[in-house]
């Protein structure tokens, strides 16, 4: 990093959000299924260069340049890092410093679900386990409550009537404003909403993995689903980790997600893949796009989708990801289809 960006950087400590940030029209909101909330059809995701081993002014840097572009939610939960717990510390320590006066300006949205500490009430579904972390979360940001708190995968050790009651009163005791879940396919789904709709919990969204290469969504039912019952799809890894971008299209960088991530591996990396993403960059560039601007396009071409939750390690890859064009013609997508299709 040169001296000058730097400079630019450690000056965010004193800077304040724009005021014309609304009003830039960068970006568009939609609601979250049948409720009154609404999101932006782009979200920040803090899963990774949040931690404690990432650089805080980046961080503070990406914030700002986010909420200046009118995104106004961010997504958390309660293990990002590395290490757990720290994306909710950093972020906390930003909003404490700038956006203290904004907070209701901000949807903030954090999960509990996988392995947070040792002994048997660290992770799961239990009453225990999602209230205890849900305050921890929130000592953890300096938050009285956040927007959306999300179951963040399903137990099948504990009864989903236990899980969703103790949402519901996590909702009631005004720790949480809407209910949201993660990771639960169509029938795990249906469970939980069959529970909801006997307490009349605010359930919004499901928070699932949906991109052009990843369709489980479409082919166990849920996407359809969601729009036949009125809760909204947030898609995460709208661009597979970045496969759907022009990142590996020439190799695997030194300071990729690949090279430092164990959760994107090089093997998925194949000649078959990297054809169908050449060929995707074809049909992106003659709606003059970029692939990665083409793939945040398609999740978002229908309303199901309230929003894409994207992860950044810099500004400029915020920026870039606002470039969204949810309008396609039938020969498009009839195109991309074919594209993916072939084996």
């Amino acid at each position: 990093m040169d001296d000058f960006t730097l400079g630019n950087l450690m000056r965010n400590k004193e800077r304040i959000p724009d005021p014309m940030r609304y009003k830039k029209g960068l970006v568009n909101y939609r609601r979250a299924g049948g409720s009154g909330l609404k999101l932006p059809e782009v979200s920040l995701g803090l899963w990774h260069n949040f931690g404690s081993v990432d650089n805080f002014e980046v961080m503070r840097d990406m914030v700002f340049t986010a909420f200046d572009s009118g995104i106004c939610h961010f997504d958390l939960a309660n293990n990002y890092g590395p290490r757990s717990g720290s994306a909710e510390e950093n972020f906390g320590k930003i909003l404490r410093e700038n956006f203290r006066g904004y907070r209701d300006e901000m949807c903030i949205s954090t999960k509990a679900g996988f392995g947070m500490w040792k002994g048997p009430y660290g992770d799961g579904g239990s009453k225990k386990y999602l209230v205890a972390s849900l305050d921890q979360s929130l000592a953890r940001m300096g938050l009285d409550y956040v927007d959306i708190f999300y179951h963040h995968r399903p137990d099948q050790n504990t009864p989903v009537e236990e899980t969703c009651y103790a949402l519901h009163r996590i909702v009631e005791q005004g720790k949480a404003l809407y209910i949201g879940i993660s990771n639960y396919d169509k029938e795990q789904t249906e469970a939980a909403v069959a529970v909801f709709r006997e307490l009349k919990t605010p359930f919004i969204l499901n928070q699932f993995c949906y991109n052009l290469l990843d369709r489980r969504a479409e082919e166990n039912g849920l996407k359809r689903y969601a729009a036949e019952t009125g809760f909204g799809i947030i898609a995460y890894s709208p661009l597979a980790q970045g496969l759907l971008s022009d990142r590996y299209l020439r190799g695997i960088p030194a300071d990729s997600r690949m090279r430092k991530s164990f959760t994107l591996k090089e093997e998925r990396l194949t000649p078959a893949l990297l054809k169908k993403l050449f060929a995707l960059k074809e049909v992106a560039e003659r709606r003059g796009q970029t692939l990665a601007e083409l793939a945040l396009s398609w999740v978002l071409k229908d309303k199901v989708v309230t929003s894409v939750i994207v992860g950044a390690s810099s500004s400029k890859q915020i920026r870039e990801n606002l470039k969204v064009n949810p309008a396609f013609t039938e020969e498009e997508l009839e195109e991309i289809e074919r594209i993916c299709r072939e084996e």
